[in-house]
């Protein structure tokens, strides 16, 4: 048998050395990832670190809001505030149920943020071609009003979103007694106490349901939707608020009836108005930002 001809040892290729340009260039890459890793826990750090506490607010209502303090600045300090924080029991349940009705349907299914509305904002805002309003919940409403006011950026939402976590802790009958102890509604009144005096000359427990309906109506644009001087658009929205309360069966019809009568006549409208539209249980001017202009 022939002999095997002896194999021809392969070379071993060898790379070729980095220039010192690409060994600083790599260097320096790693620094800025080591950097990196080093910051993004301390700007979150920083980040938990600047957000209020909701424990304070279990059981004693805040000496004042960030929003009321918006207010006074803008009126240099001289601003009129009617304010008397009274316990849930005290608000009629009228008004309870009028503004879950028209502003968070779902406000006692959701953790805070409605995931749903929220999606449904963000298909809105893609067709528009801008960010508009809506999606928010009570929660989120409440920690704008408490801690954030006016203030928009995208920090202030993620702010916004982390701080209506936190407010759940307090439960949900908490929360709803703190909103609308805390809501603004116009002329200086603030909470439902002060509005129902001011607006109607009766304690927040004795509202009625066409009263609730246009307290309800005014909170998307509190200083601009006045029912002593009612715009088409206030009228318009109160009615679909009252109608609320047939759609979820809190009213009869005859019942209702008797409340659009009473609307009418409270915000002095002669005419009747046509119908309003069928009501929905996510009204299209919920508010995401405070005091919405006037269309």
């Amino acid at each position: 048998m022939p002999a095997r001809p002896p194999s021809k040892k392969t070379r071993k290729s060898k790379k070729a050395p980095q220039s010192p340009r690409a060994t600083r260039r790599a260097r320096g890459g790693l620094r800025w990832l080591l950097l990196a890793l080093l910051l993004v826990p301390l700007v979150s750090l920083a980040f938990w670190l600047s957000l209020p506490s909701a424990q304070p607010l279990a059981r004693a209502f805040p000496k004042s809001t960030a929003l009321m303090d918006t207010r006074d600045s803008q009126a240099h300090g001289k601003a009129h505030k009617r304010w008397t924080p009274v316990p849930l029991a005290r608000i009629s349940p009228w008004l309870q149920k009028a503004v879950v009705n028209s502003e968070d349907a779902r406000f006692y299914e959701h953790k805070g943020v409605d995931t749903k509305e929220t999606e449904a904002a963000i298909e809105k805002a893609m067709e528009r071609g801008h960010l508009g309003r809506g999606a928010s919940t009570l929660t989120q409403q409440l920690a704008k009003n408490l801690w954030l006011g006016e203030e928009r950026s995208l920090l202030r939402k993620l702010r916004e979103l982390v701080l209506a976590h936190e407010l759940e802790s307090l439960g949900k009958e908490r929360i709803l007694e703190l909103y609308l102890n805390v809501v603004e509604w116009g002329q200086g009144a603030w909470g439902a106490e002060a509005a129902s005096q001011q607006w109607f000359g009766v304690d927040a427990s004795q509202l009625s349901p066409a009263q609730a309906a246009i307290l309800t109506a005014m909170l998307p644009a509190p200083r601009r939707r006045d029912p002593r001087h009612p715009s088409p658009r206030l009228v318009q929205r109160a009615l679909e608020v009252l109608d609320l309360y047939g759609m979820y069966h809190q009213l009869s019809n005859v019942e209702l009836t008797r409340e659009r009568a009473q609307l009418l006549e409270l915000l002095g409208v002669t005419r009747q108005p046509p119908p309003p539209p069928e009501p929905s249980p996510a009204p299209s001017d919920a508010p995401d930002d405070i005091d919405e202009s006037e269309p």
